[in-house]
């Protein structure tokens, strides 16, 4: 390695490979620069550099440029000229002076300076181009109230079965994917509709498919035109029941029978004027906030282009009910549910969209980031890693806030912050308030500022790249859901997971995690609240209900409430339980947003992203070194509890003042965390490729402790024991005589025969050796194999004569008589 000079005179160390390729043949010569720029550092000695021709060599005793041989002259180089010809040498701030040093390899961030297309599983060979939403984000300049229903509404069931036919024409179907796969890995389950299909083995990018060509649904002027062959749609068939009237079908998620919640599918060939009706009639979740009077999504490219309006919430005679139709996911008497409502377009030949929130895709993820990393501010403080590729070969993208220290010790002293979201991909409201958190972290606001300079965050802003692509509600293209797999990720099956969990594990060696939260949307509560876990040692009781206090004290959307911090046996496998359990992070939650709104009013993509700036003003509130705040909201915490307990247990505050907070059971004050019908996982991941290798981490033996040995020891001790006393006890029930009362004996059970059996005359010492543990059998064996050792040993023993053995001497051996095998030693003379 060369040697280089400094402007102070120091060395510093510099690869030869930054400015040629062979290495010097004599050692380097250090020279301090003459009329040189500070820049520059100087060099003698080299040989072979690597250019033929170069400005940047010059004599030591001249200042005239010359093209002189690289192997005979003494030169300097500037390191200004030489960063513009390199890409590998930077420059960073140590004790007020400038270092050069390397830059990260490419692999680490190789990140790409333009918006990458989608990686589509293989066997979908046909996808539409990505709708151009101009007025995606652009919230209605009015309050979108909450749907009323009638008083008197009637909800009718569909009369039909599972076994009837369909009525209608089919006016949409979207082929299931088709994939080149071994048949002993196909799926026979005769009522999935993956039947003899394949499961997911590899994926191409969007360039590699097909356009469509033209439309699956039929060319009828009368007749709605469906599509989504595109980014997060899933609709799988479309049936014409009337004139006006539709049933919709979504596609389950990839390789499942179940999770059909969300919605995305594209309407075109409309007309203004006539009541349409629309019917989703395989739903699974038997609540819904549709009955709380949600309404679905609505967006009109003419109405974006004319009015500048995005996505609105329309629509009436909305009911969401159970219908006739079994479910074939599940054994018993089980049946799905639909979703109807009634809606006019309000223009004629338009391209209208429906969906359950407001979508947000991976190519719209590419844009937000490329835009910070085009910024010149925001990429000073902000660098982009690829954490992993997907399953399907999507880069899973991991964003580091934090303002760039100039010591060492002083980034040491911050503290970390990790931020994650859409793990489940149809919860896209995860996703607004993940861009409202990293727009205001790297905005310009002071507050802004003063979270840099104290905290590195960790944002991984989707964990889920292949289910948003495809569609998906909750599941990977694993077919399971990610949020139950923290506990024992497998690298290869959840590789998002994986990586976060290896990510945290690395950073808690460097510094403190003082909060982690996972973005989630709910369906079945209103406002925003948040899951979290009860800390039952003394020193910290409460202490994990402390910032979801604090935040519903910072914006009234957040309903403290609805907060849960109770950790259910099924939920171990979450994210928030793992960090808490596992990682020792004590502020680990779970920050869930409604579907639907608040106070009878819809939440629009501005509430959601508010949440995120609502989010980093707690977090300066929480972490401020005054502590005067924190201590008056667990004062608070405290009297809510004890008078919630005072109330259970039908006592006053009064008498529970003496009564320490650590010998309260609060746990049982909460109600279940629902919501979910995937709260136990489906075990491995449904892939050819990976079954193995699951198969030997579940089958692997697990080896038992000291402690549990003995106790099994004993247990068998026990046990045999009572086989022995078991005889004697019959025998003087026998002797007493029968029982008074006449009861039909049963027969008894045929046993099982021994390999020996055990006669009734066993000598006390036959007994006495079964009681020790050991069965007869093996006893007999032992001794056995002891009497035949004894037997060879004999063979070679031989009889000398009657006199010490320790006295006799090597010369007084008989001859041809052999050495005895024992432990004689011949005295040394």
């Amino acid at each position: 390695m060369l040697q280089i000079l400094n402007e102070s005179n120091e060395q510093i160390g510099i690869p030869h490979w930054y400015f040629g390729k062979t290495k010097p043949r004599s050692p380097t010569k250090l020279i301090p620069l003459k009329n040189k720029n500070k820049d520059s550092l100087a060099l003698s000695g080299a040989h072979e550099w690597g250019y033929e021709k170069t400005r940047l060599w010059e004599h030591e005793d001249s200042t005239s440029e010359k093209e002189i041989p690289t192997r005979r002259r003494s030169s300097t180089i500037s390191l200004k000229d030489v960063n513009s010809r390199t890409t590998q040498l930077v420059f960073g701030m140590q004790d007020g002076k400038r270092v050069p040093k390397l830059k990260e390899p490419r692999s680490l961030y190789c990140v790409p300076r333009d918006v990458v297309m989608p990686r589509w599983p293989v066997g979908i060979d046909t996808v539409c181009p990505q709708p151009d939403l101009t007025h995606n984000n652009t919230p209605p300049p009015f309050n979108e109230e909450f749907y009323k229903r009638p008083s008197g509404a009637n909800l009718r069931l569909l009369e039909k079965t599972d076994t009837d036919k369909h009525e209608g024409t089919v006016v949409y179907h979207l082929p299931l994917m088709r994939f080149p796969f071994l048949k002993e890995h196909k799926c026979t389950s005769p009522t999935s509709p993956w039947k003899n299909k394949t499961k997911y083995t590899r994926s191409r990018p969007t360039a590699a498919l097909e356009p469509c060509p033209f439309p699956l649904s039929c060319y009828d002027d009368d007749v709605l035109r469906f599509e989504s062959r595109f980014e997060c749609a899933n609709l799988f068939r479309a049936r014409r029941v009337g004139p006006y009237e539709y049933e919709l079908e979504l596609r389950w998620d990839y390789f499942t029978m179940k999770h059909t919640q969300w919605f995305y599918f594209r309407v075109s060939n409309t007309k203004a004027g006539p009541t349409y009706k629309f019917t989703i009639i395989n739903l699974l979740k038997s609540g819904s906030l549709y009955n709380e009077g949600m309404k679905p999504l609505f967006y009109s490219e003419r109405n974006a282009k004319n009015k500048n309006l995005g996505w609105l919430r329309m629509g009436h005679n909305i009911h969401y009910y159970k219908n006739n139709i079994r479910r074939k996911d599940c054994k018993g008497e089980r049946y799905q549910y639909s979703l109807t409502w009634q809606f006019q377009f309000p223009y004629t030949s338009d391209v209208c969209y429906f969906s359950h929130c407001y979508p947000y895709s991976y190519t719209d993820l590419q844009k937000d980031l490329l835009e910070i990393a085009n910024d010149a501010v925001k990429s000073q403080y902000v660098k982009q890693r690829i954490l992993c590729h997907s399953l399907g070969g999507n880069m899973v993208h991991l964003l580091t806030v934090t303002t760039p220290s100039t010591h060492l010790t002083e980034a040491k002293q911050k503290r970390a912050v990790v931020v994650t979201a859409r793990v489940h991909p149809g919860e896209t409201n995860s996703s607004y308030m993940m861009r409202g958190f990293i727009n205001f972290i790297t905005g310009s606001s002071p507050d802004a500022k003063v979270l840099r300079d104290n905290f590195v965050f960790k944002i991984v802003p989707m964990l889920n790249p292949d289910g948003v692509i495809v569609g998906n509600y909750r599941s990977s293209l694993a077919a399971r859901d990610l949020n139950r797999n923290y506990k024992n990720p497998i690298k290869d099956a959840y590789p998002s997971i994986w990586s976060v969990k290896a990510m945290i594990r690395r950073m808690l060696t460097e510094r403190e995690v003082v909060l982690y939260c996972d973005l989630h949307g709910h369906s079945r509560k209103m406002n925003v609240f948040m899951y979290g876990c009860e800390n039952k040692d003394p020193g910290l009781r409460l202490q994990e209900r402390v910032f979801p206090n604090m935040m519903s004290r910072n914006t009234s959307k957040f309903k403290y409430s609805s907060c849960r911090f109770k950790v259910q046996k099924k939920k171990e496998g979450t994210g928030r339980i793992v960090m808490w359990q596992q990682m020792g992070i004590l502020n680990s939650f779970t920050m869930e947003a409604t579907f639907a709104g608040y106070n009878n009013v819809h939440f629009n993509s501005r509430d959601l992203e508010d949440m995120g700036y609502h989010f980093c003003d707690t977090l300066l509130d929480y972490c401020d070194p005054d502590t005067s705040k924190v201590e008056h909201v667990l004062a608070n915490l405290t009297r809510i509890v004890m008078s919630q307990y005072a109330a259970k247990i039908g006592k006053s505050i009064e008498d529970l003042k003496d009564l320490p907070l650590e010998d309260l059971d609060i746990s049982d004050l909460e109600s279940s965390d629902g919501g979910s019908d995937s709260s136990v996982s489906d075990g491995p991941p449904k892939l050819p490729l990976l079954r193995k290798k699951c198969a030997s981490l579940q089958s692997k033996k697990k080896y038992k402790t000291r402690k549990e040995r003995n106790q099994i020891h004993r247990q068998s001790k026990r046990r045999n024991s009572k086989q022995t006393s078991e005889p004697a006890k019959s025998k003087a029930h026998s002797v007493g005589g029968e029982s008074s009362t006449n009861k039909e004996e049963k027969p008894a059970k045929p046993k099982l025969e021994r390999r020996c059996s055990v006669s009734s005359a066993e000598s006390p010492s036959t007994l006495a050796k079964q009681a020790h543990g050991i069965p007869k059998h093996a006893q007999e064996r032992i001794e056995e194999r002891q009497a035949k050792v004894n037997k060879k040993r004999r063979r070679f023993l031989v009889k000398l004569p009657k006199i010490e053995r320790r006295s006799l001497q090597p010369s007084q051996r008989p001859v041809g008589v052999p050495l005895v095998p024992c432990s004689f030693v011949w005295p040394v003379s």
